[in-house]
């Protein structure tokens, strides 16, 4: 496996550059991580091979390798190369980029264009993109950590690929680690387990893993740490989340999905994801909430109170105690029966609402609070339920102009199923009477 960090040969190199600069690839095919991109049958490999570039969205988490392979496309095909970052730049310094660019394509010079955090151009800034992307002036190469489907425009998506980088894996990570040593002449101070740990820290950020080796070798630590003393020593990273971006809604969205799926172990590790990482608890019990009405209904009419329970006790008991009232609801949920006959009958109803307009109901369940709507009827007919044999008429209660209608289905699971039996009861008597009736 190759390094993603390797130093280039014959470089000269300043002693005082971070180690995860000098330790920067000099090809493409010393990239490691992303081989799915950069080998031979990958699409940049492709690119690469063919010698001429399409504009290109890099997404992926920090650290994997964006902006190296972003400075190695551009010296394999032989482009000029120019970045920015959308941090700092604005149309100023964008008009200038493009201006220079198209001079040196009359001179018949391409420029690569590389972007940092591209999402953080604002849509207006996006397009501005466009005419110059489309005549050819730079080839653009974005990098984003932020799903281009919510960030970008449509209009410069439809003109790049997008292409994703993985998060650095354990190999990997282990491997530039080995590369730092033998970069820095040492080894590092951390037994086993704390050099296992070092790596899990990281969280696939080759770039962090890389500045904490170096702050231990500058550390001059004599005796190998263990985990704990490691753990003192550095600031452990937290997992990359962003509560209003893509992160966000793609680990909510799998802890929703473990919970119908039925696997407390996995929504527990997903919900361990978000409260440790900092979201904030009632937004989890809403969406908990959601997933007790909409995957379990009255398969487990408990489910619901179950959640508005945890959320009662959450707000008595603040953090860190009343976070176990909400693993007590995500673990209810996830090994409750599920039903979504209840979500079902709501869709059905309220589509065939909007089909049907205004329809009265039938003037027998209508109240007449006065003279002349009794006189026109209203009430005329109505027998109270109570007054009949079971408690139950078996009366209409559907608009004349329209046939009645079944929207709740319930299951055969949990208290579904004497509901199912109670439906099928009440029908029977409800076809026998009709049928007497006619």
């Amino acid at each position: 496996m190759a390094d993603l960090f390797a130093a280039e040969p014959d470089a000269a190199v300043p002693a005082e550059t971070p180690l995860a600069e000098r330790l920067r690839p000099a090809s493409l095919d010393e990239v490691i991580g992303q081989e799915h991109l950069t080998g031979p049958d990958g699409p940049i490999g492709r690119m690469v091979a063919a010698g001429r570039l399409s504009s290109l969205i890099l997404w992926g988490p920090p650290g994997t390798g964006k902006t190296t392979i972003a400075r190695l496309l551009a010296g394999a095909v032989g482009y000029r190369y120019v970045a920015i970052s959308a941090v700092f730049s604005g149309v100023a310094d964008l008009k200038k980029v493009f201006a220079e660019a198209e001079m040196q394509s009359r001179s018949g010079k391409r420029t690569l264009l590389f972007v940092d955090e591209i999402h953080r151009f604002n849509r207006s800034q996006q397009d501005g993109f466009l005419p110059y992307v489309e005549a050819g002036a730079v080839t653009l190469v974005g990098a984003t950590t932020e799903n281009p489907s919510f960030e970008l425009n449509a209009a410069l998506l439809s003109r790049a690929q997008v292409l994703v980088l993985h998060r650095l894996d354990e190999a990997a990570l282990t491997t530039l680690l080995e590369r730092a040593e033998e970069v820095e002449g040492a080894s590092l101070p951390l037994t086993d387990d704390a050099r296992a740990a070092l790596v899990t820290s990281a969280d696939g950020d080759g770039r962090f893993l890389l500045n904490q080796a170096e702050m231990l070798f500058a550390a001059g630590i004599e005796e190998p740490l263990d985990t704990a003393a490691l753990r003192d020593l550095i600031q452990r990273r937290l997992p990359v989340y962003d509560k209003d971006r893509e992160g966000h809604y793609g680990l909510i969205s799998a802890l929703h999905k473990s919970i119908r799926g039925s696997d407390p172990d996995a929504a527990l590790y997903y919900l361990g994801r978000m409260l440790t990482a900092g979201e904030e608890p009632l937004y989890l019990l809403r969406r908990l909430t959601r997933a007790a009405v909409e995957d379990i209904g009255l398969a487990d009419p408990q489910a619901l109170v179950q959640c508005m329970a945890a959320k009662d006790t959450y707000d008595f008991l603040g953090s860190p105690e009343g976070e176990l009232a909400i693993v007590q609801a995500c673990l209810y949920l996830a090994t409750a029966p599920k039903s979504n006959a209840l979500y079902m009958a709501q869709k059905d109803a309220w589509k065939s609402a909007k089909e049907h307009g205004s329809l009265s109901p039938p003037k027998h369940i209508l109240g007449a609070p006065t003279k002349l709507m009794r006189e026109q009827g209203y009430g005329k007919g109505y027998e109270y339920d109570h007054d009949a044999p079971d408690a139950f008429s078996g009366q209409s209660y559907w608009p004349e102009e329209m046939a009645p209608q079944t929207y709740y289905r319930p299951t055969d699971r949990g208290f579904e199923k004497r509901l199912a039996e109670r439906l099928a009861w009440w029908n029977e008597k409800r076809q026998l009477q009709q049928g007497e009736q006619c």
